[in-house]
C-alpha cells in the first residue's frame, strides 16, 4: 500500500521538485498540491493523505494555521514542515501545531523521502539543523533560568551558597556568621529550593556552572 502524499507550497517549481523525488520511491504517492494555506486544507479534508508536506510561509494562510485547520478534522494526518525558516520559534509554534517533522528546504534533499517513511511510520522526523536548533534553544533556555534563580537570592542566601559548596558544615556556617546552626539549614533549604537542586551533587554541578568553585 502506498504513502498518499499532498504538497503544499506556493512555488510551482518546488511542488515538482517534490513531486518528482517522492515518487521515485514506489511505494509513496502524490495525491494533490496546493499553492497556498486554504487550499492545503481543503485538499487534506477532501484526499485525507496519510501526509502533507506543508510550507511555512503561504499567502492566503500560513503553513502553521493550515496544519492547525488539517489536524482538527483530519488527526490521522501526519503534517512536515518544509521550509526556509527555521528558528526556534518557528518550530515551537509548528510543534504546537502538532507537526510530526520539520526539514529545512536549504537541506533537505532526499530527507524528505525519509521523513515521509518515518512519520507515516509513527515517528518524528527533524533534519539535522533543526535538531540543532532545538538543542541550543533548550540549553539556552536552561542557563538563563539557572542565572535568574541565582540572582533570585538574597545576599545572606548567597553567603551561605559559597560557605556550603566550600564544604562547610551548618555548625561551621552558623560559627562563622553568627547564625544557630538551625537558621542556617532553614536559608540552606529555601535557597536550594529556589536554585532547582535537591542535594549536594546537583548544587556542586551548578556552582561549578556559574563559577562559584572552580575545578583546579
Amino acid at each position: 500500500m502506498s504513502i498518499n502524499v499532498v504538497l503544499a507550497d506556493d512555488h510551482t517549481i518546488v511542488r515538482d521538485g517534490l513531486r518528482a523525488l517522492l515518487e521515485a520511491n514506489p511505494e509513496i504517492k502524490v495525491v494533490g498540491d496546493a499553492a497556498n494555506g486554504r487550499q492545503a486544507v481543503s485538499q487534506a479534508k477532501e484526499l485525507q493523505p496519510d501526509v502533507v508536506i506543508m510550507d511555512i510561509s503561504m499567502p492566503e494562510m500560513n503553513g502553521i494555521d493550515a496544519t492547525r485547520q488539517i489536524l482538527e478534522t483530519c488527526p490521522q494526518v501526519r503534517v512536515i514542515i518544509l521550509s526556509m525558516l527555521g528558528t526556534a520559534d518557528h518550530v515551537f509554534h509548528a510543534l504546537q501545531a502538532g507537526v510530526r517533522g520539520f526539514l529545512l528546504k536549504e537541506s533537505a534533499g532526499r530527507e524528505v523521502m525519509e521523513a515521509v517513511q518515518s512519520v507515516y511510520a509513527g515517528e518524528m522526523y527533524f533534519s539535522r539543523p533543526i535538531t540543532h536548533t532545538l538543542i541550543n534553544d533548550y540549553v539556552q533556555t536552561r542557563v538563563d533560568t539557572q542565572t535568574d534563580s541565582l540572582e533570585s537570592l538574597s545576599l545572606r542566601e548567597n553567603e551561605i551558597l559559597c560557605l556550603v559548596v566550600e564544604g562547610k558544615t551548618s555548625a561551621e556556617i552558623g560559627k562563622s556568621l553568627s547564625l544557630s546552626p538551625k537558621t542556617v539549614e532553614s536559608y540552606r533549604s529555601r535557597m536550594m529550593q529556589k536554585l532547582g537542586v535537591s542535594d549536594m551533587p546537583e548544587l556542586i554541578k551548578f556552582a561549578i556552572k556559574h563559577g562559584l568553585i572552580s575545578l583546579d
